[in-house]
């Protein structure tokens, strides 16, 4: 097998493709698309959102320190990239994508109707990491769509059919291949 040595980069793939809401001091709301994000503790729960520094959106993640993170379907990805494309500087990003915003239980930004799971969090640091800054937050409270909830009152991934990002394009992901312990159990 032959390999190649590339320059450094982030070839950590796929990620998320979530769209993340907030809502300025003056109760204007935004969303923008975020693929930089994932979980760093569990207990507290927290996760974080990679923002770069001249987005519309940073300002007020600095500003008033709360976001939703809103999961991403097949149905969504129109909506998904057009988030990532225009600014809500001079954009309604909600109005565009027919999305409706929602109250959220815990914080001032709202979530998206349409998203399976919205997950309300609180920023706790942030770190200034170059081109972006990272904003490390607490999950305050999650929301879940009751349709994709099975028998047990699990969320079934596959109902919802996130999609995810990886070096511009978007995918959906494909069939279960096991589940966490599968390798040793008897």
């Amino acid at each position: 097998m032959a390999k190649q040595y590339w320059k450094a980069g982030n070839m950590l793939y796929p990620l998320p493709a979530a769209l993340v809401s907030v809502r300025d001091q003056n109760g204007k709301p935004n969303l923008i698309t975020v693929a930089w994000t994932g979980t760093c503790c569990t207990n507290p729960p927290m996760l974080y959102i990679s923002v770069r520094k001249e987005r519309y959106s940073h300002s007020i993640l600095l500003d008033t320190k709360e976001f939703v993170i809103n999961l991403t379907t097949e149905d969504m990805t129109f909506a998904t990239d057009f988030c990532g494309v225009t600014s809500g500087r001079t954009v309604d990003k909600f109005k565009e994508c027919r999305l409706t915003p929602i109250a959220s239980r815990y914080v001032n930004a709202p979530s998206i109707e349409e998203s399976p799971v919205n997950i309300e969090c609180r920023v706790k640091e942030v770190l200034s990491l170059g081109s972006h800054d990272m904003f490390i937050a607490e999950v305050l409270g999650v929301t879940i769509e009751d349709s994709y909830l099975d028998e047990q009152g699990r969320f079934n991934l596959d109902h919802a059919k996130p999609i995810t990002y990886s070096h511009g394009k978007y995918y959906t992901l494909g069939e279960t291949l096991g589940k966490f312990g599968y390798s040793i159990k008897k």
